[in-house]
């Protein structure tokens, strides 16, 4: 496939690949355990915290785990084990790799790049509102813990909701009623989101020299406040409800549940997004990436229920307190009334509330003039949440209920924080690589100045998110940009190496010293490309339903299809380049054939 695109002297390529190879090689990680702290940060990341639990507890624990583990086993391992051996293999960035595999497959890094170039703008915006929220850790007390009371507007709209509530939608967004209600700059957020870039840039000064160093403590950090978080939680109140809801297995008849789990193990594991590739790139060629890929798939997976049993030990406790507030209340409330009731009770905690459920059922005419809720603990649990209603409300309304709710507070956001941090050097990785491969930078120029000016412009178009509308705003961003076009790059890449490389077992030879088993070879040839296209199937018609203008729906079928349209564009290039060449060497020989005859004649 390569001779027909070579158009210079053979001996000259070789000495410029020799060359590329030998600038690759200066630069390498420090250690293996360097190497493996990276690739776990940055597969490890905000959806184990936040999402894994709620997909979890929503579908029974033991029942989830069945479909995820299968989905781990079929999709997730081979395409991390494809990506590392990649990278290791060929010694190049995504760019760099995939026009080593073929010509045509080209369009995939550039893909690659764009995308994780628009998943870091939303992404950092969402570590500013983290940063935002550790800040305001500190103060005592916790700003969310009550309602303003220098402001009567501001009170009012408050105790129509919930200080957590106030504090998320007003103090920290300040959001708009709509998506086409842009608002103004919230200065708070401007400020974080500089902070996060400045830190990233910080980070990214030195490449993964810099990178190495940082991911000691970023990756590290949130196992420790996990643990301590597991350690406390478990001592709490109704930690143990919390769990034996999470964990209660219910029967899989909602076939959505393979769905979520096919789309969770695919995205915990930050494939597509090129910086996998690259990382391995810089690891020594005889590295057992096979080993790798299955260490850090299982640390994945394990981070994401160890990370569950964390979660609900805390949510177990706050349901448990939510309940004796009801409770609470129910008597409360019958109290005030008991003089128009015939009816009389004595305070004695707990059991005061059996009585009243026990004589409300017996007369009709109590219930309805009470108009009580029916106090729950299941509907208590039933109201957990992901994403940011997890983070920025369920959680922070349980560490108001814990003593010394600043340490606690504090410690769960720099847990985000470090997710996150770990997280966007993977991403950003997967933008400064190909950018160098593209070599669309002038070679004098400094590293550390374009990085600047990437992290930069990054910076200025994020600004977008920290409007009043910039939730929404990340909302689209993340169904569109971070869902189809890495399942589609993913799809191109298990069959650019399947059906175009056609599964070279001496590259795997090389680097490991054993062929890949048969185990591998089905899932890269035929069960990872089904499970790939199952999912596209599935998710595709849910990212078309959103209740937004035409513009942002145009808008959002743009960040979805622009990204990927390289791998189309860049196939089309080079396949009429090979062509036009041909038809060129055509037209030489018929001519030199013509002159030929006529020197002959």
């Amino acid at each position: 496939v390569h001779d027909s695109y070579i158009v210079t002297p053979p001996v000259l390529t070789q000495r410029t690949e020799n060359h590329k190879q030998d600038e690759q090689k200066e630069v390498k990680w420090d250690n293996k355990f360097q190497y493996l702290l990276t690739i776990i940060g940055f597969a490890v990341g905000l959806g184990n915290i936040w999402r894994f639990p709620f997909l979890c507890q929503t579908y029974g624990g033991g029942a989830f785990l069945i479909p995820y583990l299968i989905a781990l086993v079929t999709e997730g391992l081979p395409l991390l084990y494809l990506e590392l051996a990649i990278g290791q293999r060929i010694r190049k960035g995504t760019i760099g790799s995939w026009r080593e595999i073929s010509p045509l497959l080209g369009g995939i890094g550039i893909s690659s790049m764009l995308v994780s170039f628009l998943i870091a703008l939303f992404y950092t915006c969402v570590l500013a509102w983290v940063l935002w929220y550790f800040y305001n850790s500190f103060k005592i007390p916790l700003p969310w813990s009550q309602c303003p009371a220098n402001d009567t507007k501001l009170m009012a709209e408050c105790l129509k909701s919930t200080p957590v509530n106030f504090f998320w939608y007003r103090e920290t967004l300040n959001i708009t009623p709509d998506i086409e209600t842009s608002g103004s700059l919230q200065w708070w957020l401007v400020v974080c989101l500089a902070c996060n870039w400045s830190l990233i840039y910080i980070c990214f000064i030195r490449g993964i020299k810099s990178i190495g160093k940082a991911v000691y403590v970023t990756t590290t950090l949130p196992y420790v406040v996990l643990t301590i978080f597991l350690c406390h939680g478990l001592t709490l109140p109704g930690a143990i409800d919390g769990l034996l809801y999470l964990f209660t297995p219910d029967i899989m008849k909602n076939p959505q549940v393979w769905l979520d789990a096919a789309t969770q193990i695919f995205f915990s594991l930050s494939l597509a997004f090129g910086g996998l590739i690259a990382f391995s790139s810089y690891n020594n060629e005889h590295n057992n990436c096979e080993k790798d890929a299955l260490i850090v798939g299982i640390i994945n997976s394990a981070t994401s229920l160890y990370a569950s049993i964390a979660v609900f030990a805390v949510l177990g406790f706050k349901a448990n307190n939510d309940l004796q507030n009801c409770q609470t209340e129910y008597v409360a409330k019958f109290k005030e009334m008991s003089g128009q009731l015939d009816f009389t009770i004595s305070d004695e905690g707990p059991l005061n509330y059996s009585l009243l459920v026990e004589y409300v059922k017996t007369n009709p005419a109590v219930n309805s003039m009470l108009s009580l809720r029916e106090c729950n603990l299941n509907t208590f649990l039933d109201q957990s949440a992901s994403g940011t209603g997890l983070a920025f409300i369920m959680f922070t309304q349980a560490v108001l209920e814990m003593p010394y709710p600043q340490v606690w507070a504090v410690l769960f956001f720099l847990m985000l924080l470090s997710l996150g941090l770990s997280s966007m050097f993977g991403t950003l990785e997967g933008v400064l690589n190909p950018i160098r491969e593209l070599n669309i930078v002038p070679k004098w120029l400094p590293v550390e100045v374009w990085t600047g000016l990437v992290c930069l412009a990054a910076f200025l178009i994020s600004l977008i998110f920290t409007m009043g509308s910039g939730n929404y705003w990340v909302e689209v961003f993340n169904t569109y940009v971070g869902s189809i076009p890495l399942l589609i790059i993913a799809f191109f890449e298990v069959v650019g190496v399947a059906y175009v490389h056609r599964m070279k077992n001496d590259d795997i030879f090389f680097m490991t010293g054993k062929k890949p088993s048969l185990y591998w070879r089905i899932c890269w040839t035929i069960v990872s490309p089904l499970m790939l296209i199952s999912v596209l199937i599935e998710l595709f018609p849910q990212t078309q339903v959103k209740p937004y203008p035409g513009w942002v729906v145009a808008i959002s079928v743009l960040l979805c299809a622009l990204p990927v349209s390289a791998i189309p564009l860049v196939a089309l290039y080079h396949s009429f380049k090979k062509t036009s060449s041909r038809l060129n060497i055509n037209t030489y020989r018929v001519s030199m054939e013509n002159s030929v005859q006529e020197d002959q004649q």
